[in-house]
């Protein structure tokens, strides 16, 4: 099965991680430019850097519809800049998972693919997709949704090691992003992580740093620029997370109920 993934930041290459160990041919657009904080596990880098790896999956930038297909043939996912997401059509996929995380639909259509598939808010199941994706954490994150949209955006990060909003790290002025640490530091408290301009970007709590944006990102005054993990557990910063590994096993399990027919056999 062809699918086609819109997006290609941390959480849509979990995603693609558990589609494409599942068997799964796989296409993901990006912007031209990605600003995805967990960088050392999103495919969005491949834009970048021609290439991209996560837990051992290779993606390829591609330049062309045909040019991805042709990378998917030999074994790779493919990343196309497509930020419209206008290669659906000539790629004709299987399935359309729409991981942008924008908190509401910015295009996606029911008729784009026998299985549609959209994470996070801004979906309405049998509307714009065919089923949805819980991303809230909690006791539904990763549950398949088909008759009732995922919880709104609330706006406050999930809850990690007691700390919501505290964990991240955001722009401290308009400019160009300079970091002066690494993912994978351990941080303390109060300690500058990095500038836009002079004006420096400082890490509200202890842990290790989990994310932060490459240097040279565009950035804009509280716009999201990194995040610090009190778990302080350095090999999370370079593998799936538990969420994006839990939304992906929903997108899978999506697909493969309607591919199959099965929802509407047990009319679930």
């Amino acid at each position: 099965m062809l699918a086609v993934i819109k997006g290609a930041g941390d959480l849509a290459t979990g995603i693609a991680c558990r589609l494409f160990q599942s068997g799964f041919d796989l296409v993901m657009t990006e912007t031209a430019q990605p600003s995805t904080v967990r960088c050392t596990v999103a495919f969005s880098q491949a834009v970048y850097r021609g290439s991209a790896e996560v837990e051992g999956v290779r993606a390829v930038l591609a330049a062309t519809p045909d040019e991805a297909l042709d990378l998917v043939r030999r074994g790779f996912v493919a990343v196309l800049t497509d930020p419209a997401g206008a290669a659906v059509e000539a790629l004709h996929p299987d399935a359309v998972v729409d991981a942008i995380l924008a908190k509401k639909n910015l295009g996606t259509q029911i008729t784009q693919a026998a299985c549609v598939v959209g994470v996070g808010p801004g979906f309405t199941p049998g509307v714009d997709c065919h089923a949805a994706v819980e991303t809230q954490r909690g006791h539904d994150l990763g549950r398949v949704l088909w008759d009732r949209a995922p919880a709104p955006n609330t706006g406050v990060p999930g809850e990690i090691g007691g700390y919501t909003v505290e964990r991240l790290l955001r722009a401290p002025a308009d400019g160009l992003f300079t970091p002066t640490a690494q993912i994978g530091d351990l941080v303390a408290a109060g300690q500058v992580v990095g500038h836009v301009g002079t004006a420096p970007m400082t890490a509200e709590i202890p842990g290790v740093l989990r994310g932060l944006l490459p240097e040279g990102t565009p950035v804009y005054a509280g716009m999201k620029a990194g995040d610090v993990d009190p778990r302080c557990r350095r090999e999370h910063c370079f593998s799936v997370s538990d969420k994006a590994r839990s939304v992906g096993g929903g997108v899978l399990e999506a697909i493969l109920c309607i591919k199959s027919g099965r929802r509407a056999d047990h009319g679930l």
